[in-house]
Order: structure tokens, then sequence, then C-alpha cells
């Protein structure tokens, strides 16, 4: 049972990003979106090299996990994948498909579609893409969705690259399956305007809703994520990742809140961290928290204008809320 806390009292601040595969083919090659059964044929060896970012600092997440020195493995069938996912051949223009079910989501989130999109280059720290680096586009911005206890805004909309799937860890080894790397992900991210724990997870759920409204959005287990950034008064903002279902959602914001007021209550130094929901609903230290020094300029891929009239006649075709057919049907 979730404990009674004055979260307005404490300053208590939460926002989602919520993380959806889709269907049909990957983001920049022609790979498709599936999770292949086929035996590995293909294996690469890899070290990461914190590189700097646009603003010409090194990511502190980037560092962190670099100096651990870890040998990154990649496996995949070359039935499956290609040599874009292994890094060796430039990616192809951006998945139409792909991006035109990103737009239907905006527009379904009541955001604002930019009139060009520039694919960045997001440094990622712990080896699950085989170049260093994650390509993610922003897509829309400043929607909101309405909840029971009010508006919550929809800060970003982006169209990015999942990762590979990790199958094996050790001290000094990391082994990733190559496969689910480049599929295309809907990255949905809220502002902090969650009030409580449970608004948390019914703001999740309302976004799950919308997502799965809309046709070529993958479904089952795996096939979507959500992390919450958390933070209070004398606190330091926290990244959990690893929810293993909504229902764990509230007891784990709720625990490391609780974290949180007791380092406070002790005098102990708190930092921008990510970290991990375990299974009994506590947290653990992952790494810090990434900065804006993670980001670049994609110089291998055009940027993609998008015209008021597609726009329009995208709207014009939107799908119905699962929740408006429900209230239909009833």
């Amino acid at each position: 049972m979730v404990m009674e806390l004055n979260y307005e009292f404490i300053g208590f601040r939460c926002g989602l990003e919520i993380h959806q595969q889709l269907e049909g083919k990957k983001l920049f090659c022609n790979c498709l979106t599936l999770n292949s059964s086929s035996a590995p044929d293909v294996k690469i060896e890899r070290r990461l090299r914190a590189v700097a970012g646009e603003t010409g600092e090194v990511d502190a997440a980037a560092e962190y996990e670099m100096l651990k020195g870890k040998k990154i493995v990649y496996e995949g069938s070359s039935q499956d994948i290609c040599p874009i996912e292994t890094d060796e051949s430039p990616p192809n223009p951006m998945n139409a498909q792909a991006l035109e079910t990103a737009l239907k989501a905006a527009l379904l989130l009541n955001a604002r579609i930019v009139d060009e999109i520039q694919v960045m280059r997001k440094t990622v720290v712990d080896g699950s893409n085989v170049s260093g680096f994650q390509r993610t586009a922003l897509v829309a911005m400043g929607g909101f969705i309405e909840t029971s206890m009010g508006r919550i805004g929809i800060s970003t909309i982006c169209l990015e690259e999942e990762a590979a799937q990790k199958l094996e860890e050790g001290e000094n080894f990391v082994r990733y399956k190559l496969d689910r790397l480049g599929i295309p992900i809907i990255e949905i991210a809220t502002s902090a305007e969650i009030t409580s724990p449970e608004h948390a997870k019914e703001a999740a759920a309302h976004i799950g809703m919308v997502l799965r409204s809309i046709e070529g959005i993958k479904r089952g287990i795996g096939t979507i994520r959500q992390d919450v950034n958390v933070s209070i008064t004398e606190g330091e903002r926290t990244e959990i990742k690893g929810f293993q279902d909504l229902k764990s959602m509230p007891k784990a914001i709720e625990y490391e809140i609780m974290r949180q007021l007791d380092a406070i209550k002790h005098g102990k130094k708190l930092g921008r961290e990510v970290r991990k929901a375990e299974p009994d609903f506590t947290t653990s230290f992952l790494r810090p928290l990434p900065g804006a020094a993670r980001l670049y300029p994609e110089t291998d891929v055009l940027p993609v204008k998008i015209e008021k009239n597609h726009i329009e006649k995208l709207r014009k075709a939107l799908p119905k809320l699962l929740s408006e057919k429900i209230g239909d049907f009833m």
C-alpha cells in the first residue's frame, strides 16, 4: 500500500518518458522489425569511446561508462541484419511510414509539429548501439493530455532508433543481440506537472491508450517502456528506468522519494542520477544523469520538411481513440 505523503509540501516534481516500438521496417534500413530466432553468424567486438557533443563538452555519463573499459560484444544473424546495424554502411533516408505514425501520435496528443525534422546523434553510454550513438529526431512539441487531476503537458515527441537487446553482462564485458537495433520508436516526454505517484500511473496508461489507437504500433511484452523523472525540494532529479509494469510505478516512485528524504534528513549529498527500478520497488544506481553534451547533429541523414497540407490531411484521417470507441460501444 502506498504511504501517505504531502507531495505538494515536499516539492514533488515528476515527468514521464514513454518509448513505443513501431511495426514495419527499421528506421534507417530495410530490415524488418522482428525479434529473430535465427542462430547468430555475425560477431563484432567494440569498446566505448566518449566524444564531445555539440556543446564541446564530454557527457559525464559517457565518460563514467568509458572508464569501466568493458568489452562490448554484438551478435546477429546475417538473415536479419545488414551493414547499417553493424555501422559499416551509412543509414538510408528516414522510414516514411514510421514518420507518418509518429505524426499521427503527435496530432492525437495535441502537439505542434515542427516545420523541418533534423536527425541528431545522441551518445549512448551502455554500448547498446554499435555506433556509440542513437539517432533521434524531434517531431513535435507543446502537446497535452487531460487527466483526472488536470492537464499534463507533452514537452517533446521524438522518433528514434531502438537499442540492441542485452543478452548477458559480466564484470568486464556485455553482450548484445542486434536484430532489435534500429526498430523505430516514438519517444514521448511529458512536462513535470504530475502531482503524485498514482497520477504518474494514470498519465502513463492514458498515453499508452493513445498510442494503441494508431495502426503500425507494436503490441506485446517489451514493445513499450516507461521511464520516470522525479525530484523534490532539496533533492536532485533522478531518472528511474526498468519498470516491470504500470502497477509497480507508484511504489517505485514513492520508494525513491523516501530515499531522497532520508538522505536529506541525514545530510547526505544527492547527485543527479539514472537509477534502475528493482523488483522490490527500490532503486539502484546505474550512472550519472546525462545532459545536453550528449547531442550533436547527424551528418548522414538529410532533414525532412513537413508540409502544412500534409499535416491537415493526416488530421482529417486520424483514428478514434480506444476510449472513444469503448464509449460508442457502451
